[in-house]
């Protein structure tokens, strides 16, 4: 299938052809359309920084797009790391091309107090001995990531918590 055929694939998929009642038993019914993302308001303090609010402005665009394997492109949708280059090179503040978590992690600088817009990293999310899942921290204990689908998620959660590795930044611009 090329790019465009997957392309329209998933977009059928997320929204079941905008017909959920011709596919009562779809998994995706229940998954996208009955319960979208979590909304997630971010503070407007945090917005001051011309930086975040970037970022942020185009990683919103996204919200509720599935998590596809191998996706980095609004077209194909997107996984974790695909997700994360994407927003970063469009919005213009850090060209980092297609990367692994692994590989934004080996571009990043460790830090111990994250900032919104900071990167956070988790190991053991599948079987990998790598950095396997990649999100934005958004401030207050959140960070916005490819799960299934984009989504705001609480990272105080005993999953995530179990998983956390390292908080990084990338090398803005």
């Amino acid at each position: 299938m090329g790019e465009r055929g997957f392309s329209l694939y998933a977009t059928h998929m997320s929204t079941l052809g905008n017909r959920p009642d011709l596919f009562p038993s779809s998994g995706y019914v229940n998954k996208y359309i009955e319960n979208p993302p979590t909304a997630w308001k971010i503070p407007a303090a945090y917005l001051t920084d011309e930086r975040f609010n970037t970022l942020i402005t185009e990683a919103e665009k996204y919200l509720g797009y599935p998590y596809v394997w191998g996706g980095s492109s609004p077209s194909t949708s997107f996984d974790c790391s695909g997700f994360i280059c994407y927003v970063l090179s469009n919005s213009g503040l850090c060209q980092t091309g297609r990367l692994t978590a692994q590989g934004l992690y080996d571009i990043s600088t460790p830090v111990a107090q994250p900032q919104p817009g900071d990167l956070v990293f988790f190991k053991g999310t599948y079987a990998t001995s790598e950095i396997s899942h990649v999100g934005f921290y958004v401030g207050d204990g959140m960070m916005l990531h490819c799960g299934d689908p984009i989504q705001y998620s609480n990272l105080n959660t005993s999953y995530w918590q179990s998983h956390f590795y390292a908080y990084g930044r990338p090398p803005y611009n």
